[in-house]
């Protein structure tokens, strides 16, 4: 794909622009959400969740993936996203439950199914969550202030443990 537009001089769309937007990123994560709040393994996780919650997660899903700086300017970028998965203690079947029903919703709302942008989503949801999983241990002492990190086609954030 990036491969159509370097060849011609033009920049690639990020992957929010791919992807469809706020727009298709919220309608992602409303349907992952309706999956989360009757799942056995996530839904005690989620027990009380905001009701802007999705609307929070896809605003950090469109910053992470080139789109405005939307949740770090309302809600507070990445040591806010920390705060809230400190001491929940997600385990490994939880953290993989997790991003399948997000490709599940992905499917759902039809985001884009071309292999670079699946490639690439699927790429920032395992390093997400598995971040996210290390984080929310009894015990853990992560990174407090971080850049959002910007996910791009073959791009990972060049972050050191």
């Amino acid at each position: 794909m990036a491969d159509e537009y370097t060849s011609n001089g033009a920049a690639p769309p990020t992957l929010y622009e791919w992807a469809g937007g706020q727009k298709a990123l919220q309608a992602l994560c409303e349907a992952f959400y309706r999956r989360v709040v009757v799942d056995d393994l996530l839904s005690a996780l989620f027990a009380g969740m905001h009701p802007d919650h999705p609307r929070y997660v896809a605003l950090w899903l469109g910053e992470v993936f080139g789109g405005p700086a939307a949740y770090t300017a309302g809600r507070g970028g990445y040591g806010a996203m920390l705060r809230h998965h400190l001491g929940k203690g997600i385990t490994e079947p939880q953290r993989r439950r997790w991003v399948n029903l997000m490709m599940d919703a992905a499917d759902e709302v039809s985001l884009p199914d071309d292999p670079e942008f699946r490639a690439a989503f699927a790429g920032y949801l395992e390093w997400g969550t598995r971040l996210a999983r290390e984080n929310s241990q009894p015990g853990a002492d992560p990174v407090r202030e971080a850049p959002v990190p910007h996910w791009g086609w073959g791009v990972a954030p060049p972050y050191l443990s």
